[in-house]
């Protein structure tokens, strides 16, 4: 395996092959540095022609964080509950 380089100031690259059944590695070097350890679940997601990798952990904290930010004032579960009934 290749070691993981730094371009333009843009994040670790590296390069890895895809087999003919679609299957690839992902290096340890990559795994370690975000924290990826064992057998993990990951969300693969297309954005702008590039294939993004995050951990389910990962998405849940953005989930969390768009939705502190789109509350206003103190949300209690009672708020919520009441939002969710006149819907």
């Amino acid at each position: 395996m290749n070691a993981p380089v730094e371009l333009d100031g843009n994040g670790l690259s590296e390069k890895v092959k895809i087999a003919a059944n679609g299957r690839m590695v992902l290096p340890k070097s990559m795994r370690n540095a975000v924290g990826i350890e064992g057998e993990t679940e990951l969300v693969l997601t297309i954005k702008d022609g590039q294939i993004q990798i995050s951990t389910i952990a990962d998405r849940v904290r953005e989930a969390r964080e768009i939705f502190r930010k789109s509350v206003k004032r103190p949300f209690s579960s009672d708020d919520f509950l009441a939002t969710r009934e006149r819907d």
